[in-house]
């Protein structure tokens, strides 16, 4: 990226803060370019989240607010039935894994019926509640462990110190993670701090760390830092990588599973 751009990006951002709002027309004849270089400076800041694109402009970046579980469960409905499936095809007989709390992390196991001796941990009272059926129904094999702590009423999950203190005295072949945002620059990140700090430490007791995020997660960072990517093995989402991702991915060896491939960092 050019110096003439960072400064036009420092400057744009400085007005920004002065008016609430900038147009596109007006700083394509303060800067002396084109608007189809403002447009690619103003999408660069708001990838980086310090503005909103607006119809001829953009106006200032409002953090969002992680919805309720129930919420995020009715949207992109099919893409995470798809990464659900292909995040379990991930899982063998006998593993020891971690189910994280939200809504794509569910839809695994919707898909885990018929495996065998599988030990599942999970912070997610959904998760609980689901395999307590397949119990009952006699479809699950294996053991079951909810990690206790503070509960989330609004999104039905488990959190905070005491948790963190129970899963310090876990390892397990595979962790499920559930994210906010994926971004090459700034790692995979929450809306929470809590749920954040929490699933940094399923990470690290984790052989292969595995995040599940749909399309509307990546290229996106929200406010708390989870880790950087190359702490992760394995990305599941339902489209493949931007493509230029691809090199950054297959230096870091993390390897993206898709649809229509199963190993797309490994692409060239």
């Amino acid at each position: 990226m050019s110096l003439a751009s960072e400064a036009r990006k420092e400057t744009i951002m400085t007005l920004l803060n002065e008016r609430g709002k900038v147009i596109a027309g007006e700083l394509s004849t303060l800067f002396e370019v084109s608007t189809e270089t403002i447009r690619r400076d103003l999408e660069e800041l708001e990838r980086e989240s310090k503005l909103k694109k607006v119809y001829g402009g953009a106006v200032k970046f409002k953090p969002e607010a992680e919805p309720p579980l129930l919420e995020r469960e009715a949207v992109h409905v099919e893409a995470k039935r798809t990464i659900g499936q292909l995040a379990a095809g991930l899982v063998e007989d006998n593993d020891v894994i971690i189910v994280d709390e939200g809504s794509t992390a569910l839809q695994i196991v919707h898909c885990l019926e018929g495996k065998q001796n599988l030990t599942i941990l999970t912070n997610s009272v959904p998760v609980l509640m689901l395999i307590i059926e397949f119990q009952k129904r006699g479809t699950f094999d294996g053991k079951l462990v909810f990690i206790g702590g503070e509960v989330s009423a609004k999104h039905l999950r488990v959190s905070g110190p005491i948790a963190e203190k129970v899963l310090e005295d876990f390892y397990v072949n595979k962790s499920f993670v559930s994210v906010d945002g994926v971004s090459l620059k700034y790692g995979i990140t929450s809306y929470d701090y809590e749920k954040a700090v929490f699933t940094r430490q399923m990470v690290r007791n984790s052989e292969t760390a595995i995040v599940v995020a749909d399309f509307s997660k990546i290229d996106k960072r929200t406010v708390a830092k989870i880790t950087d990517l190359p702490e992760i093995q394995q990305i599941v989402s339902d489209r493949e990588p931007p493509p230029e991702w691809k090199a950054a991915l297959k230096k870091m060896a993390v390897t993206w599973i898709y649809p229509e491939h199963t190993s797309a960092s490994e692409t060239e």
